[in-house]
């Protein structure tokens, strides 16, 4: 007699599914962790630029960026601010003289020169990474603080932290976390840079977002 090919049985076919469950749901829940310490991070990172912000004009008497000693301080190699009180960003419109001034760049080195946050304070195009990769040709995941100039806003006057290039549904989870969950209210508001128009109150898992963070 001919030997017959032997199948898997019911119970072993079971047991191979089983097997393939568990082997997915631990690669899902393992992305879902580093998904979420990354949001952690990036939280973590804008309250500790905050604070260092605060601790800088409490010890100096101005706000990094915008701090006109800088030079006398720590040398000739630190930039100077103007003393006027706003952190001024290239393309906002800033007080007159300041257009040409970045002093959002100089806010980081001057936190860098009094090791208030880590890194090279004579770097020229200083950023502060946030961990998410590329999701916008041309710009990085990163944040830089600024003075909010924008006079018709409820926001005018303070100081914004911009978190750049940061996907819809870390956006999402970083608005619940520091805020209310809305892209268009509160102490948080977003930008979709995808459609660049401001948010419309719901974030999009397939769009990329600029936040803007209000101290």
């Amino acid at each position: 007699m001919g030997s017959r090919a032997k199948g898997f049985t019911l119970v072993e076919l079971a047991i191979v599914l089983v097997i393939i469950g568990i082997i997915i749901g631990a690669l899902l829940k393992g992305q879902e962790m580093i998904f979420n310490a990354k949001v952690k991070r990036t939280v973590s990172l804008i309250k500790e630029l905050m604070a260092a912000v605060y601790t800088y004009y409490d010890r100096y008497g101005y706000l990094p960026g915008d701090d006109p000693t800088a030079s006398q301080r720590w040398g000739r190699n630190a930039p100077d601010g103007n003393g006027d009180g706003i952190v001024c960003y290239q393309f906002w419109d800033c007080a007159a003289g300041n257009q040409s001034r970045d002093e959002y760049k100089y806010l980081i080195r001057h936190l860098r020169y009094a090791n208030f946050i880590s890194g090279d304070p004579n770097e020229v195009n200083p950023w502060i990474p946030v961990p998410f990769g590329s999701t916008r040709l041309g710009v990085v995941n990163a944040i830089h603080i600024a003075t909010w100039t924008d006079t018709g806003s409820p926001h005018y006057g303070k100081l914004v932290a911009h978190v750049l290039a940061i996907p819809g549904e870390a956006s999402e989870a970083i608005d619940r976390i520091m805020d209310d969950g809305n892209c268009t209210t509160g102490s948080l508001m977003a930008f979709d840079a995808t459609v660049e128009r401001w948010c419309n109150g719901t974030y999009s898992r397939d769009h990329s977002y600029d936040l803007h963070v209000f101290f």
